[in-house]
C-alpha cells in the first residue's frame, strides 16, 4: 500500500509541475476564441454554406473544435502562441428558448459531459494535441456559478451534475451592488433563468474540484477562463483553481477597481480580465467620445497600489458582452492606438476574433458574427498591425529574459501626457498614443525619454526613424494623422526580423522547429506525461529497492 501511495503522490506532483503557470502565460498573447460564439463561429467544416449565418438569429452555426484546429495557421500567423475556446461542457438541450439556442456554449447543464455540438472527446484532444506542436496554449472556459433552466422550480435537477436542491441557491432576483444578492442570486431572468449553484456546499465544492482537475488532465488545458467569477465567493477559487493546476483568470464585470482587485491574488485568482482598463481606454480614444487620456494615467496610477499583479491583468478591447469598438468608434485610428496600449503596457493582450477584421457589431448578438465572411484575409491594417505588435512583444520577451532590463516583468510608466495623447514607456520600449483620429493635425508631442542625445531609434509600426533630440526629446508629428508609434533603440532590434534587422543566426522556420520541439518535450500529451512519469516512478522505486 505505501508503494502505490508512492506512485500516486509522485504522479501527482509531477503532473502539476507540467500544468502552464502564471508566470508562464504572463508572456502570451491570447486570440480570444472564448465566449459566446466562438467554437460556433470561428469557421465552418468543409462544404458547410457560408451564407447560412445571421447572427440575429441566435441559433447554432456548425462551428466545431476540428474546424478550429483545421484553421490555426490564421491564428498563429499572426504570432498569436493562445487561443481560448468557449466552454467545452454539455449545454442545455430542448426547445428553444425566447433568447434562442445555447451555440455560444454558456448554458451549462451537466459540466462533466461534452458538448456534442462541438465535436467528440477525440476532437478536443486532437485540438490540443495540435496546438501543443505549435508550441501554443489552450485556454478553456468554463461556468461555475450556474446552470440553465426554463423555470425557477427546483424539483425537476435530473439533466443536471448536481441534483439536490440544497446544492442550489433558492431564487431571488439580483440586487446589483450588494455582494451577497450578486453571489447568492440568479442570474438571466424568468424567461431564462440561470440556476445559482450552491458553491458554499462542501459537496458542490468536492465534486467541482474533481471535475476540473479531470478536464484539465484529459484534454491537456493549459489555462482557464471563468465564467461570471464575482458572482462565486471569493474564497471558493483558491481550492477550485488548485485542483486544475494551472493559471486562472476570472470575469469580475465592471469598472469598479476596488472590486476587479479583490479577486486578485493568493485568496482569490491569478487574474482578471482588466475591464477598468477597457473603460479608461474608451474614455481616451473612442470617437466621438471624452477624449479623456487622464482615465488611462490614473487608472495606471492605481493599479500600483490595488492590484497584486498587474502583469496579468487580461486587456481587451472586444469581447461578446460589449459592442464592438468600431460600433463605438467611428475613426480606425482609434482602435489602432487603444490596441497598441494594449500589446505594450502591462498586462496579456487578448483580441476577440474578428476585431482584426473590423467587425463593427453592436450588442449580443450583433457582436458574434461569423468569421468566415472575412475570407480570413491576412492583409488587413489590423492584422498586420497584430503581427507586427505580437512579433515586437515576444522578441522583447525572449531577448531580454537573463537581462537586467527583464521587458516582461517591467512596469509600464508614463512619460508624457497632453489632451491629445500621452507617451508609455515599458523597458526599452517606447509607445506613443493619440485620440486625433486619422485627419492629418499640425500637432506634435514631445516625448521625454532617458536616452541619450543622438541615439537612432525605430517606430517598428512604420519603420520610420528617430533621433534622439537635446535633454532625451523624441517629437512625434501628426502631418499624416494620428498614427500610433512603438519606438525602440534601433540597435536593440537586431535578429528581431523587424524593419530590415534581419535573424542572422537562424532562418525563421528553424527557430520554429526548435521552439516546437522544446514545447513538445516540456509539455507532451497528457498520455505521454503519465507514461514518461511512470517509467521515472518506476525506476526509482527499483533503485530505492536494490539500495541503490
Amino acid at each position: 500500500m505505501y508503494i502505490f501511495l508512492k506512485i500516486f503522490f509522485s504522479f501527482s506532483l509531477l503532473r502539476t509541475a507540467l500544468a502552464a503557470t502564471a508566470e508562464e502565460w504572463r508572456g502570451r498573447s491570447i486570440y480570444h476564441l472564448l465566449a459566446r460564439i466562438i467554437t460556433d463561429r470561428f469557421a465552418l467544416p468543409e462544404g458547410a454554406d457560408p451564407t447560412q449565418c445571421n447572427p440575429g438569429d441566435q441559433t447554432f452555426c456548425g462551428g466545431t473544435w476540428n474546424t478550429i484546429r483545421e484553421n490555426l495557421d490564421y491564428v498563429q500567423n499572426a504570432g498569436f502562441t493562445a487561443i481560448w475556446i468557449s466552454p467545452v461542457s454539455q449545454n442545455y438541450e430542448g426547445p428553444r428558448t425566447p433568447y434562442g439556442d445555447p451555440y455560444h456554449g454558456y448554458w451549462i447543464s451537466d459540466a462533466t459531459k461534452l458538448n456534442s455540438r462541438f465535436g467528440t472527446a477525440d476532437d478536443l484532444k486532437a485540438l490540443s494535441t495540435e496546438l501543443h506542436k505549435r508550441g501554443m496554449f489552450l485556454m478553456v472556459d468554463v461556468v461555475v456559478n450556474n446552470v440553465m433552466g426554463l423555470t425557477t422550480d427546483l424539483n425537476d435537477l435530473s439533466s443536471y451534475m448536481f441534483k439536490q436542491k440544497s446544492q442550489y441557491h433558492p431564487y431571488c432576483p439580483i440586487q446589483w451592488g450588494n455582494r451577497t444578492s450578486e453571489q447568492d442570486c440568479w442570474l438571466g431572468d424568468l424567461k431564462v433563468p440561470l440556476l445559482d449553484v450552491n458553491t458554499e456546499d462542501p459537496t458542490v465544492v468536492s465534486a467541482y474540484q474533481d471535475w476540473i482537475k479531470n478536464l484539465v488532465s484529459e484534454y491537456n488545458i493549459d489555462g482557464l477562463r471563468i465564467d461570471a467569477a464575482k458572482h462565486v465567493q471569493t474564497d471558493f477559487w483558491p481550492s477550485f483553481c488548485s485542483a486544475a493546476g494551472v493559471f486562472c483568470i476570472g470575469e469580475v464585470f465592471g469598472d469598479n477597481i476596488d472590486e476587479v482587485a479583490s479577486f486578485q491574488g493568493p485568496d482569490a485568482l491569478d487574474s482578471t480580465l482588466n475591464y477598468p482598463m477597457y473603460s479608461a481606454l474608451t474614455e481616451a480614444f473612442a470617437i466621438p467620445g471624452q477624449l479623456n487620456t487622464s482615465a488611462i494615467t490614473d487608472t495606471m496610477e492605481i493599479y500600483k497600489t490595488k492590484f497584486k499583479d498587474p502583469g496579468l491583468l487580461g486587456n481587451f478591447l472586444e469581447n461578446q458582452d460589449l459592442p464592438r469598438w468600431a460600433n463605438m468608434s467611428s475613426d480606425p485610428q482609434s482602435m489602432y492606438n487603444a490596441m497598441v496600449f494594449n500589446f505594450m503596457s502591462d498586462g496579456i493582450p487578448i483580441v476577440y476574433y474578428g476585431q482584426e477584421q473590423g467587425f463593427n457589431g453592436s450588442a449580443d448578438p450583433w457582436n458574434r458574427e461569423p468569421l468566415w465572411t472575412s475570407g480570413y484575409n491576412n492583409d488587413t491594417t489590423a492584422y498586420k498591425m497584430i503581427a507586427t505588435l505580437n512579433k515586437l512583444r515576444n522578441f522583447m520577451i525572449n531577448s531580454t529574459t537573463d537581462t537586467d532590463t527583464d521587458w516582461l516583468h517591467s512596469r509600464a510608466e508614463v512619460l508624457t501626457t497632453s489632451a491629445h495623447g500621452l507617451a508609455i514607456m515599458k523597458g526599452d520600449v517606447i509607445s506613443v498614443l493619440t485620440n486625433i483620429g486619422s485627419p492629418p493635425q499640425n500637432l506634435s508631442t514631445a516625448v521625454y525619454t532617458p536616452y541619450p542625445n543622438s541615439l537612432r531609434m525605430t517606430d517598428v509600426l512604420s519603420c520610420t526613424q528617430f533621433v534622439v533630440g537635446s535633454n532625451g526629446t523624441l517629437s512625434v508629428g501628426y502631418s499624416k494623422g494620428g498614427q500610433a508609434k512603438v519606438i525602440v533603440p534601433s540597435d536593440l532590434l537586431d535578429n528581431s526580423d523587424l524593419c530590415g534587422h534581419v535573424d542572422e543566426v537562424e532562418q525563421q522556420s528553424q527557430g520554429q522547429l526548435a521552439s516546437t520541439a522544446f514545447f513538445e518535450l516540456r509539455r507532451p500529451s497528457a498520455t505521454a506525461s503519465y507514461v514518461f512519469l511512470f517509467g521515472i516512478t518506476f525506476l526509482g522505486l527499483l533503485c530505492t529497492a536494490v539500495g541503490v
